[in-house]
């Protein structure tokens, strides 16, 4: 379905990535509203290990580079600090045009497949699924493991100390491994969830059939 997607939007669009933003990207319409002023990558905690700032893909957005914007690592290194929403002279929403843009190249099947801040975010979305509720030592677990398991368990015995540390002091229980907390209506959680994909799915349909 998403490279379908992704077919028919080229084909629509063609050499108007701009538009194809301003239409299919949360909050895309703010971003011919930028003036390269940069305070955004001036005022990001990760700024320097950006492959591209957000200024810059801004920029590119509007040149057209398609391909290098949404195959980009950029956009899954915000970390909802919203430091450059606060600082914008304009007042651009910079973090959901941000997470606009990923979601939208995930959904186009263009996201970048190593990118450790995209495993998280699907990592942390499975734990919150289960029960309703993140099951913080599950979750943790998860991400030790995520690079495999020998990368596991270095980093399980790393973190040991600060572990038994939060046992003593009783902030984790290992009782969390057999259940954890759950929302009370597991079962309208999940209907609620299952109602919000078939509304997205019918979605991209519908923009893929436009198309």
């Amino acid at each position: 379905m998403s490279q379908d997607l992704n077919t028919a939007m080229v084909e629509k669009y063609r050499n108007d990535f701009l538009k194809e933003v301003e239409e299919k990207v949360e909050e895309g319409e703010w971003v011919r509203m930028c003036m390269q002023c940069g305070v955004c990558s001036g005022s990001c905690p990760l700024g320097p290990y950006w492959e591209h700032p957000p200024q810059e893909i801004f920029m590119m957005i509007r040149a057209g580079k398609r391909e290098e914007v949404l195959s980009s690592s950029s956009m899954w290194m915000c970390t909802s600090c919203y430091n450059c929403i606060v600082r914008c002279p304009r007042e651009l929403p910079i973090t959901h045009i941000m997470h606009g843009l990923a979601h939208y190249a995930k959904r186009l099947g263009l996201a970048p497949k190593e990118q450790p801040t995209m495993k998280f975010a699907q990592l942390f979305w499975d734990n919150l699924v289960r029960q309703g509720r993140v099951n913080e030592l599950k979750l943790g677990l998860s991400l030790y493991f995520m690079n495999g398991f020998s990368e596991g368990v270095k980093t399980a015995l790393k973190m040991a100390p600060i572990g038994l540390g939060m046992l003593k002091t009783k902030r984790m229980s290992p009782m969390e491994m057999v259940g954890g907390h759950k929302v009370k209506d597991l079962k309208g959680f999940h209907a609620m969830l299952k109602k919000a994909e078939e509304i997205e799915a019918a979605k991209i349909e519908k923009q893929a059939t436009e198309a």
